[in-house]
């Protein structure tokens, strides 16, 4: 089967899923015209992620790569009320993007950008966190493994996004820094006596790629 058709399916799939979301289509099309790089969650996975933030009743969440905060969103519209999502983005340009694109959709009161390199930002993270999203730089992944088990309460949710790379997990010879970084903290979270872990992966309109899940215990 080829990448058109398992984008026709992730279509077909939303428009039998998801509701229209104009806010979200608007955000992606905010996030072309201010020259991001197209590489937001696809709308199933933004929906993963709110599901997720609900189904773990997350307060505290904390994500690592805002962007132009198409997936913050997402979780963001999930929390409680008194519910607050910490996100970190090292680009100063995403940043004012992603904050404006939070205030329009009307979750600006419930999330905080922080702009810098996350391991320098990741220690002024307030804990107990209850879901953490790692979708920054891969080569940094088991770093941020590690803050985002530091940070968690028990029973907290950790995903990691991205952990296929088109297969290149498999192939010694696309092997970069990248590839390296994610093996890595796919054998961390295997080998951490605190995590239950797993991992899926996907085909879809982001191509080939999937997602490793992990409980704190």
């Amino acid at each position: 089967m080829s990448s058109g058709s398992w984008a026709a399916i992730d279509g077909l799939l939303a428009e039998r899923l998801l509701s229209p979301d104009p806010v979200l289509e608007a955000v992606l099309r905010r996030n072309v015209e201010a020259c991001l790089p197209p590489i937001d969650v696809s709308p199933l996975q933004g929906r993963f992620l709110h599901l997720l933030t609900r189904i773990t009743h997350a307060r505290r969440v904390l994500e690592v790569g805002t962007l132009g905060g198409y997936s913050t969103i997402c979780m963001a519209r999930a929390l409680p009320p008194e519910g607050r999502l910490v996100t970190l983005e090292l680009d100063p340009h995403h940043a004012e993007v992603a904050r404006a694109n939070l205030a329009w959709a009307g979750v600006a009161d419930r999330v905080e950008v922080r702009v810098g390199r996350a391991l320098d930002l990741l220690p002024g993270v307030e804990e107990p966190i209850d879901l953490a999203f790692i979708d920054a730089d891969k080569a940094s992944s088991p770093a941020y493994l590690n803050w985002a088990i530091r940070l968690s309460r028990p029973a907290a949710v950790i995903v990691l996004d991205n952990v296929v790379r088109g297969g290149a997990i498999i192939d010694p010879a696309r092997q970069d820094e990248n590839v390296r970084g994610v093996l890595e903290a796919l054998r961390l979270m295997g080998a951490d006596p605190r995590l239950d872990a797993t991992a899926l992966q996907m085909v879809g309109m982001k191509g080939h790629d999937g997602f490793a899940m992990a409980l704190v215990i």
